[in-house]
């Protein structure tokens, strides 16, 4: 039996606003990129089984250690490794790909600091979380899911706070925005919207790509406006506007404070579901891959339910920038550069829209518009 993505079958609103040409080029774009996405995942589950339950696990498991310490340093490990095993397609779709469709500025050294930095964030965070894990485990055996649950939903709402001022300028450099109409124009939304914010920067993402993009990050204090160099470069202000009353409608809507409560509630229901099918041998560092395993097994059931949530607030979101700005003409201009300058997937199969979209199809977007 092949397998095939399906596209879906009720008549598309693509063709509506975009040409023919341009719905087939972002198909072609995207379904490579849907298969990577699936062999990555097959990998990802495939190495977790392997460290769970053959001789892989025992070989690189440093039971010599103490507890503490094999804990650390194995979690570590089957992230390192696993992170290596992926290199190879994360090569081919995040670089070599995207060089050959026009969007890499990056070289193969610039790449790779990245790829080796994401994932020893990756390995540093999971292998802290997971020995907490471990140690309250030990430390109460009988009934350890109720604080390691707090903690861990605790830990989530400290790298909320953290994430903008500690991870993410690992990555990319901020700078002020030199363009002072425009930063007044922003902060002005800002207080219209009611959203306070500490500053106004530009990510410079044209080190990596020449998509664009713009965001709010941070809660309370952290809270700014992130717009990416090329947003700028290729947009015109009332666009880079009309983005920006997007992110800001987010943040209104709390969003960004629902998605952290959100998160909360899934990790420590995650923690409720591993302490319910491990118990006490959690305390076991060599069970620590079976523990990422059924935490991805969580992710991928939960997908469709998050999406479909993630497309609603991005709805209620465009209403609000639609609102916020008062320029129907902007509004459609920025989504359609969006949309061709990210080379969006325009009419994306019905599997990968319920399993993956966060957004609403441009389209759809552009529809919303006219109503």
């Amino acid at each position: 039996m092949r397998l095939t993505l399906r596209r879906r079958t009720e008549p598309s609103l693509a063709s509506q606003f975009f040409s023919s040409e341009e719905v087939a080029r972002a198909r072609r774009y995207h379904r490579a990129l849907y298969w990577a996405g699936a062999a990555s995942l097959g990998i990802d589950a495939a190495a977790l089984a392997l460290f769970a339950w053959t001789r892989v696990g025992d070989l690189l498991d440093p039971s010599s250690l103490p507890w503490w310490a094999r804990t650390l340093a194995y979690s570590a490990l089957v992230v390192v490794v696993i992170g290596l095993v992926q290199t190879p397609l994360a090569l081919w779709s995040g670089l070599l790909r995207e060089r050959r469709w026009g969007f890499s500025t990056q070289r193969l050294l610039g790449w790779a600091a990245d790829r080796a930095k994401a994932v020893s964030v990756n390995a540093v965070l999971t292998a802290l979380l997971l020995l907490g894990l471990v140690a309250l485990g030990r430390a109460l055996p009988g009934w350890w899911v109720v604080p390691a649950a707090a903690a861990a939903a605790l830990a989530v709402l400290l790298l909320s706070f953290l994430a903008p001022v500690v991870l993410e300028p690992l990555f990319n450099r901020y700078a002020p925005l030199a363009d002072d109409a425009l930063a007044r124009q922003l902060r002005g939304l800002a207080e219209r919207a009611g959203v306070p914010i500490r500053e106004v920067l530009v990510q410079d993402m044209s080190r990596r790509t020449r998509k664009a993009n713009a965001y709010v990050s941070g809660l309370g204090k952290t809270r700014r406006i992130v717009v990416a160099d090329t947003l700028l470069e290729q947009a015109t202000p009332a666009e880079v506007q009309v983005v920006v009353a997007h992110e800001l409608g987010h943040q209104r809507q709390r969003h960004v404070l629902l998605g952290t409560l959100l998160s909360m509630a899934a990790i420590s229901t995650a923690t409720v579901t591993v302490w319910a099918l491990l118990g006490t041998t959690i305390t076991n560092p060599h069970r620590l891959p079976l523990v990422l395993l059924i935490g991805l097994a969580l992710t991928l059931l939960s997908l469709p339910a998050l999406t479909a949530l993630s497309r609603r607030w991005e709805r209620v979101a465009d209403r609000h920038s639609l609102h916020l700005t008062a320029d129907a003409a902007a509004y459609e201009q920025a989504f359609r550069r969006l949309a061709r300058t990210n080379l969006t997937d325009l009419d994306p199969p019905r599997l990968i829209y319920l399993f993956l979209s966060t957004h609403p199809t441009p389209a759809e977007r552009l529809a919303a518009s006219t109503l």
